[in-house]
């Protein structure tokens, strides 16, 4: 079977940007006891560099869905520089490296750092379980 070499390089990974808020006693409190009701966002976005470089920003939010006045905030955004192969040539491709193959690579790493987040923030009992199918998510998008 021929290994389907990838079309893509990961540079660099790291975090640019992190945040945990809980403005209170109060909101700690509430929130733990609430917290079973927060969801995770994703958001993706990218900017060409030069020379086939490309800058990825994974963007993790977790967050009350309902609006609350009392409530923590937990978000990063998860930088990637990967160099493009010469053979991309087409945007649909291309678009795929960056929604989907190279989210599927970072994913564990930002997971575990986003997940060292909320744990050292004071909610150890948090999980984000849910995997994250960005092959899937990818697919819904381009149809």
């Amino acid at each position: 079977m021929m290994k389907m070499t990838e079309n893509f390089k990961i540079l660099a990974e790291f975090i640019k940007d992190i945040s945990s808020e809980t403005p209170s006693v109060e909101s700690y409190i509430y929130v733990k006891e609430n917290i079973s009701k927060y969801q995770l966002n994703i958001d993706i976005t990218s900017k060409p560099l030069k020379n086939k470089m490309v800058e990825i920003n994974t963007t993790l939010k977790f967050e009350d869905k309902e609006y609350n006045e009392i409530k923590s905030y937990f978000e990063i955004i998860y930088a990637s520089v990967i160099k493009i192969d010469e053979s991309v040539k087409n945007k649909k491709d291309l678009e795929k490296i960056i929604l989907c193959d190279v989210q599927n690579k970072i994913y564990p790493n930002l997971k575990k750092t986003f997940l060292n987040l909320l744990h050292n923030s004071g909610f150890p009992e948090v999980n984000l379980d849910k995997k994250i199918d960005f092959t899937e998510l990818y697919k819904q998008r381009s149809n």
